[in-house]
């Protein structure tokens, strides 16, 4: 272990290793470069890469699916797993909330992008 290198940034990991220009942390499986925002990895252009649960790169007005049920504070029930999710907007959330949409039936609320997949 290098001890030069920074711990993974969502699980604070400290058993990060470098593969080529990225970093890598074995216990969760981020992968970022050490010269970008650790906030998520980055493409060419420098603008901030969301990938989705199955590792799918999600664009603003992409339809995803949610693939677990989740819960909704103030809400009579949750959402469902396999609700569709259409012209998703991606923005810099907080505590990883990254995708700004309207669910039907809820109105507007964030997701975070580890819990939907692309349709």
């Amino acid at each position: 272990m290098n001890e030069n290198l920074p711990p993974c940034p969502p699980c604070s990991g400290v058993y990060t290793y470098e593969v080529g220009a990225l970093l890598v942390c074995p216990e969760c499986g981020h992968e970022w470069s050490a010269t970008t925002d650790p906030g998520g990895p980055a493409d060419d252009d420098g603008a901030r890469v969301v990938k989705d649960a199955v590792g799918n790169v999600l664009a603003d007005g992409d339809t995803v699916t949610v693939v677990k049920a989740l819960k909704v504070k103030g809400g009579p029930g949750g959402i469902k797993a396999g609700t569709k999710v259409r012209g998703i907007r991606l923005v810099d959330g907080v505590d990883g909330h990254d995708i700004d949409c309207k669910v039907d039936g809820f109105g507007p609320m964030r997701l975070k992008s580890s819990v939907v997949k692309k349709a």
